[in-house]
Parts: C-alpha cells; structure tokens; sequence
C-alpha cells in the first residue's frame, strides 16, 4: 500500500516520478544544457566555425556583421516562441525561452572566464558538436531546447514521429549552404563534421518511445 501511495504522489519541488521531473530536476537540467550549449559554441568560435539552426544564423551574423553572437543568438529565437506556445505549450516556451537567455549569456561570458587560444578546427569541430549535441540532449529530455529549429525538430517529433535529429539535421544542412559565401571550404567542411556530430547525437540517444519523463 505505501508504494501505491507513494507512486501516486504529487511532483513538487523535489520529488518527481517515473513519468514527470521535478521543479529541481528541470532547473538542472536546463541550466546544465545550457552550459554544455554555450561551451560547445565557445569552441565552434575560436575555430571560426558555423553550425546549423539559429545558431548557425547567428554565427552567420556575427561573422558578416561583427554583431555579439548572444545578442543575435536571443533576437533571431525571438519569432519562434510563438509557435512553441501553440504547439508545444506554456511551460516548453517559458523553459526554452529561459535555455536561449542564459546560453546567450554564458557566451558572452564564457570567452573571457576560459581563453582559448590556437584551436584545430576538426578538434573544435568533433568537441564542439559533441558538446552541443549532449547539451540539447539534457534540453529536450527536460522539455526545453535552444529554440528556433529545435522547437520545429520537436513538434515534428511529437507529431509525426520523425526523429528530431535527422529533421534538424536537414534543416542545418540549408543553413550551411548559405556558409558557402561567407567561409572557405575546409571551414565549410569541418562545420558540416560539427552538425553531423551534433545530431547524429540527438538521433540516437534521444528517442521519446525509450525516454517519456515530461
């Protein structure tokens, strides 16, 4: 009886259950995705590298423009969020657009907090995509993600149930056919590696049939 009861139990602050995190556990692992994102981003910049998705827009900017990637990175998510209230609902929206502001944030800071010098762009590029994959891993796991074209991937996912990986994965690969007028081909080369990293770890380790915690 007192494991019926328990089981039964509501989700608070720190309790959860086998199908809902917690309040704690969803802060943990926003902020923690944030930080494996904003660190992965760190790398791709001092390789001078470009990625998919908004972020990819983003380094895009910033390259052609001089603009700060998490200024940009923030305003070019900002017409997304509709779409993931509709779709998705309030808490996904309020959750993703506070993963966007602190990955934002934490990419302005992080550069100075750890200076990184001379970096291989295939290292930055393989640790990169790495690094960004597992951070938006831990986001969609705890209902969240970076927005833009994560929240289509997701709601393509929930919808259809096409794997989020591979639909983000077509997704960068048309943002880094615009790469072409801005960067050289082996920077092309070696982000196209940083996309193929970051989702192909979406797509297998993120499946909602063998992970359904909300």
């Amino acid at each position: 009886m007192a494991d019926a009861r328990s089981s039964k139990s509501p989700v608070g602050f720190w309790a959860s259950s086998s199908e809902r995190h917690s309040l704690l556990e969803d802060v943990q692992g926003v902020v923690a995705g944030s930080m494996l994102a904003a660190l992965g981003v760190t790398l791709l910049s001092s390789a001078h590298l470009l990625i998919g998705g908004t972020a990819g827009l983003g380094f895009l900017l910033r390259y052609s423009t001089g603009l700060s990637f998490g200024l940009v990175f923030f305003l070019v998510n900002l017409p997304f969020y509709w779409i993931a209230y509709k779709r998705l609902g309030l808490a996904f929206t309020l959750k993703t657009f506070s993963t966007v502001a602190l990955t934002s944030l934490l990419t302005e800071i992080l550069p100075g907090l750890i200076p990184i010098g001379a970096i291989d762009p295939l290292v930055a590029a393989l640790f990169g995509g790495l690094l960004l994959g597992t951070g938006m891993l831990a986001l969609f796991r705890h209902r969240s993600s970076l927005g833009g074209f994560g929240i289509l991937a997701l709601y393509l996912q929930d919808k259809f149930g096409w794997r989020a990986g591979f639909v983000q994965l077509g997704l960068d690969f048309v943002v880094l056919g615009v790469s072409f007028f801005v960067a050289t081909p082996f920077v092309i080369l070696c982000s196209i590696i940083a996309a193929v990293m970051l989702n192909l770890t979406l797509a297998i380790n993120h499946r909602t049939d063998r992970y359904i915690v909300r």
